[in-house]
């Protein structure tokens, strides 16, 4: 739709310049001005003239009327004027033919704007914290991240992927004393982050304990800062030796990492999702006192109680801490040495981050200190916030233990739709290839069918069901595409043939996918391609219902009907792909 838009425009232009004067308007400026009309009766492509009234000092119905006077095009069965509206109706089998054209043209790359080239994009996602499990609330930043990924690299850009792991901090000192002092090898080995994550709760319960037995006695207005614990005095002397250098407390540090990426990779292969760089907090820790000592140079770090911060009163903004009391670094100050360190290291375009909307005043903070700082490139940090996710209702706490693992989530999905689909698949390595395709991408579907910044109530059955808008529907399409085209033997060819409007509204969904591959890059929202998958999907179900296809005899209709199928299964694919989907053949 975008091209006959775009030439929809230009002509409206040369007629304006005919009828009323040069130099009144762009053709660009009109085709930002075109609209959809709700009702196909009034049109496809409309133009409220009211726009140009002021431009053009005539009354809207006047402008239209004469605009429609000098208007043709071979794609347009009709050019009128209704009211104050110039309304264009397009001939149905020329566009459709040429919509499918450009679609076997373009082959995958339908519906690219290539608006990529020669550009890079840094995307900082998923980032989960090392020695601790992937649960549900980490699948907003891991999938919108990725999400994102893919239509950047679709768009032509230069992508790398980066998981910034949290593995730096006071926790590996009590990991480290809870290992020496309850752990083995072997039960980590065997236990994985499970293990891990027990170990951590054991010592943080034991640090609890000594915290309250040294206040008993102690009136509680009075117990302010006389805590004591000497198993958290000693995590405190253990991390302080990590990061003075002492190997024997590094190579367990590695191997908490290590054993932690394990786990996280068998969700990553689930999703289909690889990274170009790993490295987490650690890396960027030699790095920071240069960008503290640039803020100290340029006189912007300010102590406020012993802290030092760089006061953004001016931005209607909280001060921003850099350095605490003791001198230990803080978040900004981290990533403010990270955006350093990959502007330097990969030339970057524009950086990604994609985290939790709570994180948001972080973000907008360091982003203005490195403006501050004189970094030029700082408008090229886009901060991507996502909302929060619910189970059945119920708030994640980890405290109360409603936290739900991404791993059992996904196996628990693949369990329930391997029920279904055993019946049609009873080869055993059949059924859970299909299962974890259809079970996994029923799970992305439901968190990306909200636009990001919503919070999310997690319903399964409402993820898993075949009927209505989920992702089992969106993929039992896109098989039923595969099997149409596979029964056919051929994947047709357009023609003159008559089309109905079923055949015709298909035609048009499929052209507005190029609309909507630039809307959900310019808003960083994959829901635009989940939303245009339904409406794929949709148009397609209505074309299958009305119209035979496959089961026509040999002719121009049939062959029509196939080129269609063929290229809606081209653009479906492409687009459940945008949303980190798999495409099943068979379901």
């Amino acid at each position: 739709m975008q091209k006959l838009k775009k030439k929809t425009a230009e002509l409206i232009y040369e007629q304006i310049k005919v009828s009323f004067g040069d130099g009144i308007i762009t053709a660009d400026e009109i085709n930002e001005m075109l609209e959809y009309p709700p009702d196909r009766s009034m049109g496809d492509i409309a133009l409220p003239c009211f726009k140009l009234s002021k431009s053009l000092r005539k009354a809207p119905p006047v402008i239209a009327s004469t605009l429609a006077e000098g208007l043709s095009c071979e794609e347009y069965s009709e050019v009128a004027a209704v009211g104050g509206y110039l309304n264009f109706k397009v001939s149905p089998t020329a566009f459709a033919k040429r919509v499918v054209a450009d679609i076997e043209a373009a082959g995958e790359k339908y519906g690219s704007p290539m608006c990529g080239e020669g550009k890079t994009v840094v995307l900082d996602y998923s980032s989960p914290n090392v020695a601790k499990p992937f649960h549900i609330g980490h699948l907003g930043t891991t999938v919108i991240g990725h999400s994102l990924k893919l239509l950047h690299e679709f768009a032509g850009y230069k992508c790398v992927g980066i998981n910034y792991l949290g593995d730096w901090g006071t926790q590996f000192g009590k990991l480290i004393v809870a290992y020496k002092k309850w752990g083995s090898q072997k039960k980590v080995e065997e236990g994985g982050v499970d293990e891990l994550v027990s170990l951590y709760v054991k010592i943080n319960n034991a640090i609890k304990a000594e915290e309250e037995e040294s206040l008993a006695g102690i009136p509680e207005g009075e117990r302010t800062g006389k805590a004591k614990s000497a198993l958290g005095d000693e995590s405190r002397l253990e991390f302080s030796k990590l990061e003075q250098g002492n190997e024997e407390n590094l190579e367990l540090w590695r191997w908490f990492v290590s054993v932690s990426l394990k786990e996280y990779e068998k969700t990553y292969k689930m999703l289909g999702i690889s990274f170009d760089s790993y490295k987490g907090e650690s890396f960027y820790t030699d790095k920071m006192p240069a960008q503290v000592q640039k803020l100290r140079d340029m006189g912007l770090l300010e102590i406020d109680d012993g802290a030092s911060i760089v006061n953004l009163d001016k931005w209607n903004m909280p001060v921003c801490l850099i350095l605490k009391r003791d001198g230990s670094t803080l978040y900004p100050t981290r990533d403010i040495a990270a955006a350093v360190y990959r502007k330097g290291e990969y030339k970057f375009d524009k950086a990604i981050y994609v985290t939790s909307a709570a994180q948001s005043l972080h973000f907008a903070q360091w982003f203005k200190v490195v403006e501050l700082m004189g970094y030029d490139w700082h408008n090229q940090l886009v901060h991507v916030p996502y909302g929060t996710v619910s189970i059945n209702g119920a708030k994640l706490a980890t405290r109360t233990g409603n936290v739900i693992l991404l791993r059992d989530l996904f196996d628990e999905a693949i369990r329930r739709v391997s029920e279904i689909t055993r019946e049609k698949h009873p080869d055993e390595n059949e059924c859970r290839e299909i299962s974890e395709k259809v079970g996994v991408g029923a799970v992305i579907f439901y968190y990306l069918s909200n636009n990001r910044i919503r919070d999310i109530n997690f319903v399964m059955e409402e993820a898993l069901s075949f009927d209505g808008n989920t992702g089992p529907y969106a993929q039992y399409t896109y098989a039923r595409t595969c099997s149409i085209l596979e029964k056919a033997g051929s994947l047709g060819k357009m023609t003159d043939a008559p089309m109905s409007e079923v055949e015709f509204e298909l035609s048009k969904t499929l052209s507005i996918f190029p609309e909507r591959v630039k809307g959900a890059l310019a808003d960083y929202e994959p829901s635009v391609i989940t939303r245009y998958i339904l409406d794929l999907c949709a148009a397609f179900n209505r074309f299958y219902h009305d119209c035979k296809i496959a089961s026509l005899e040999e002719g121009d209709l049939r062959s029509s009907r196939l080129a269609l199928t063929a290229a809606t299964n081209w653009v479906l694919k492409t687009a459940l792909h945008l949303i980190c989907m798999q495409s099943p053949e068979k379901i």
